[in-house]
């Protein structure tokens, strides 16, 4: 499933959309405001431009969107249904989780919308 020249290996490596070799943010996973989402200009293997126009990651918050209503109900029903709290305490929790998860939606939603388009144009090695 996380073969290289799919759009999970991509996403789940943190990898260039282009070619799956240059990593994508300059820091590893971290909770630091200010590091979550900072990305290398260019590619460190095939030089891809990383902001491809000026603002080209406000299309982005769209998906971060979709991922903060998924995980919204997902956890409501799995407080209401499973624990039966009330439906603040739901509420208290859904804005729980939605904060511990931030820094990974940031970066999910910025990976998934530069690999809508741009697609891998790299080799395949058998080794992988």
């Amino acid at each position: 499933m996380l073969k290289k020249g799919t759009l999970p290996y991509s996403v789940v490596k943190g990898k260039c959309p282009k070619c799956h070799e240059g990593d994508f943010f300059k820091h590893k996973f971290t909770f630091h405001p200010s590091k979550v989402t900072q990305l290398y200009k260019n590619c460190s293997n095939c030089g891809l431009k990383y902001m491809i126009e000026p603002s080209f990651y406000y299309g982005a918050m769209y998906i971060n969107y979709g991922i903060t209503v998924g995980l919204s109900i997902i956890t409501f029903l799995i407080a209401k249904l499973i624990f039966n709290v009330t439906l603040l305490q739901s509420f208290g929790i859904i804005i729980a989780v939605l904060f511990l998860l931030a820094p990974i939606n940031l970066r999910l939603s910025r990976i998934l919308w530069i690999n809508m388009f741009v697609s891998f144009e790299g080799t395949l090695d058998k080794k992988e």
